[in-house]
């Protein structure tokens, strides 16, 4: 199943490069994610007046969650989203506490070995906060449809994404499986990437920082589960309520039947 909606997951924009539809994905115990309520992308600040369009129109953007820190947000900006009445956007940055308040340079590791496990995890217990509340908003009705992005949407978008799918009860290997899927973009991502002040040195694609192995978000949700029980009993215990959590599950998951151990 989840192979045959990859393709349907997929938006395309003229000037935004990694952009899916977090639907069509298979629950444990029964059912699928609901088409059309969540997104992940890369950042969106280079958007043309038609991709506007686009996700006003028929993606029904209604808020825009970015992870990025908030000096990359006033380096790098929104672009046409700018001060658009019809988009809420919501700063919950993901990032480690060392990174505060990043420099461009800091922001771009150096070498061509990362631990990417590591940097998630850092991610993970920095930002609790942040998480947590997009968690709410994503739990929300009335904020739909929601996109999150960073600005590859690769890391911290990975992180959301892997802890939200989790969450609802979606596989392991499909939440990996949905990560590696922006290696497909990777090329045109670091192009554009590269070229902006915060993120100027990017190692070559499929390379330290821009390593996309399913593996990783494997382990790293394999460490979740360990250390925390998984990212529900993790969302609980940083500030969401069994109710909120049971709310998120149902506005993603799309079955007759679920079984779930809250």
């Amino acid at each position: 199943m989840f192979t045959d909606n990859a393709q349907r997951r997929w938006v395309d924009f003229a000037e935004i490069d990694n952009v899916r539809d977090l639907g069509g994905l298979p629950v444990i115990g029964g059912g699928t994610t609901r088409f059309g309520v969540v997104y992940r992308a890369s950042t969106p600040q280079h958007l043309t007046e038609d991709d506007l369009s686009r996700l006003i129109g028929p993606v029904g953007l209604r808020t825009l969650i970015d992870l990025r820190n908030p000096d990359e947000v006033l380096r790098e900006g929104y672009g046409r989203l700018t001060d658009n009445a019809a988009v809420r956007m919501v700063n919950l940055p993901v990032r480690k506490a060392s990174t505060v308040a990043a420099t461009p340079a800091e922001l771009v590791p150096d070498g061509r070995q990362y631990d990417l496990v590591a940097l998630y995890r850092e991610l993970l217990s920095d930002s609790g906060e942040s998480i947590v509340a997009a968690a709410r908003i994503i739990a929300d009705s009335a904020r739909h449809s929601v996109v999150f992005h960073c600005a590859a949407g690769k890391d911290r978008t990975g992180v959301l994404a892997a802890v939200v799918l989790d969450a609802v009860g979606v596989p392991a290997e499909v939440i990996a499986a949905d990560y590696a899927l922006t290696g497909e973009r990777l090329e045109r991502i670091r192009q554009r990437l590269d070229a902006l002040p915060s993120y100027h040195g990017l190692p070559p694609v499929r390379t330290g920082i821009l390593g996309v192995d399913p593996d990783v978000i494997m382990r790293f949700l394999d460490e979740l589960h360990t250390t925390h029980g998984g990212a529900g009993e993790w969302l609980c215990a940083h500030g969401l309520s069994g109710a909120e959590l049971a709310q998120l599950r149902g506005v993603l998951v799309d079955a007759d039947q679920l079984e779930f151990n809250a």
